[in-house]
């Protein structure tokens, strides 16, 4: 990994290319981020930058935390995540990470945690047919139907699809494109949708498959 950055998903508008054309994008508010901690080889077996974003008061930090964020002399932080970038010398605790790392052509891999869903049935969860609602298939139009054999095997299968809760899960949306990248106000313009809500956190690296 050679650059990566917290961030809030803003919400989706459409800007205009030089040809033209309508491109849909996804507006993230990304950083500005402090390093909140730097790991290395020596201590802790393997290299990575810890980021901080989004301020928090003093008085909703407990004790652990205070003291983590008191060691590195760095203000209190909402999210912290981390981060295994291969130049790793190049940071500093206290270090800020903003916008600009990226530019406008980079592919990226954008991390956050989906919008729940609730409990839902299967045809909503897994796709599933419904049944015809003509001659008598009675009120079970929208239900899971069959869930296994017969007295042999006298269960139902492991990896069965069926009704349960949806969403709300840790998702990768992988290869987007940065459109356009606005480093005074640290906002970046992706190109497609993002997991999440507004206002959900959400993490840029540069994209593994690339």
């Amino acid at each position: 990994m050679q650059k990566g950055i917290i961030g809030k998903k803003i919400g989706m508008t459409q800007i205009f290319d030089e040809k033209g054309n309508v491109v849909p994008v996804t507006v993230i508010e990304a950083g500005p981020c402090v390093i909140a901690q730097k790991k290395t080889v020596e201590n802790d077996g393997y290299a990575a930058v810890q980021m901080g974003y989004g301020d928090l008061k003093a008085n909703k930090v407990n004790k652990p935390m205070k003291g983590h964020f008191d060691k590195g002399d760095v203000a209190p932080k909402r999210t912290l995540k981390e981060f295994r970038l291969e130049n790793t010398d190049a940071y500093n605790v206290g270090d800020l990470v903003k916008a600009d790392v990226f530019a406008a052509g980079d592919k990226i891999d954008v991390t956050a945690v989906s919008k729940g869903k609730g409990y839902v049935g299967v045809i909503k969860r897994w796709n599933a047919h419904r049944l015809k609602e003509t001659h008598g298939s009675g009120p079970v139009a929208r239900h899971a139907g069959s869930n296994g054999a017969n007295s042999d095997p006298s269960r139902v299968f492991k990896g069965k699809k069926l009704p349960g809760h949806l969403g709300a899960e840790q998702v990768t949306v992988q290869n987007l494109t940065v459109v356009k990248v606005d480093a005074e106000n640290n906002l970046i313009a992706v190109k497609g949708a993002v997991p999440g809500p507004k206002g959900g956190v959400v993490v840029v690296r540069d994209s593994v498959k690339a």
